[in-house]
């Protein structure tokens, strides 16, 4: 078991957001995580990514208890937001040697065959982070995300406001990261990206559901309602 996540709770002010959830992945999983716009899925993966505490419950990863050792979940867990946190001012190697969590050595091995080869980074290295397009930023932040060689990847709507050929690199990388072992857990509005996963969950009236996978469009706004 990768990740486990037992009676997470919660609220915003008096607003309670999260209501005893449960969640659990194996090695080689993607989890898939729907719901309508303000459900609480982003609230969700930032507390399984350990960005920010649940007001109750527990989270296990890769057989580790992370209450009070967030450091945890830097070793077994990477973390791809929907706003970049990238230094827009930076080149795309600085960005690099600022979030990167190995060696510089191991960074320079990554540029060759690693998780940032295959997304297409080394082929930008100089680029100033500010001139890239929306796609290359969302490349370059699963590289850096990546950087701690995680077993478990936890994505916010890594295809949103991507064109056609970013999205496919994504899935593609994905889908590789996948078959050698590697747990996703995602957010998605995107059937395409969805279509990736072995399990659906979704968030609703504050609590997590398991639901069929491989639902249409249609089928899946239904459920939201």
């Amino acid at each position: 078991m990768i990740l486990e996540a037992a009676g997470i709770c919660k609220s915003y002010g008096r607003r309670r957001i999260l209501e005893n959830l449960n969640l659990k992945a194996e090695p080689g999983e993607c989890i898939g995580v729907v719901g309508g716009n303000g459900c609480g899925k982003t609230t969700l993966l930032s507390i399984l990514a350990g960005a920010q505490k649940p007001d109750s419950g527990r989270i296990i990863l890769g057989g580790r208890d992370t209450a009070g050792q967030p450091g945890v979940f830097a070793r077994e867990a990477a973390y791809v937001p929907q706003e970049n946190p990238l230094m827009e001012e930076l080149s795309v190697r600085d960005n690099l040697l600022l979030w990167y969590r190995g060696s510089r050595r191991e960074m320079e091995q990554d540029l060759e065959n690693g998780p940032a080869a295959m997304l297409g980074v080394s082929a930008i290295l100089k680029r100033r982070v500010g001139t890239l397009s929306g796609g290359m930023k969302k490349r370059l932040s699963i590289a850096c995300a990546l950087s701690n060689r995680a077993p478990l990847l936890i994505m916010d709507e890594p295809g949103a406001a991507l064109d056609l050929e970013c999205k496919e690199a994504i899935r593609e990388y994905l889908s590789e990261y996948i078959k050698k072992g590697g747990t996703v857990v995602l957010t998605s509005h995107e059937l395409e990206e969805l279509s990736l996963c072995t399990r659906m969950y979704i968030v609703k009236d504050r609590g997590l559901m398991e639901i069929e996978n491989g639902l249409s469009a249609r089928e899946l706004i239904g459920l939201f309602r």
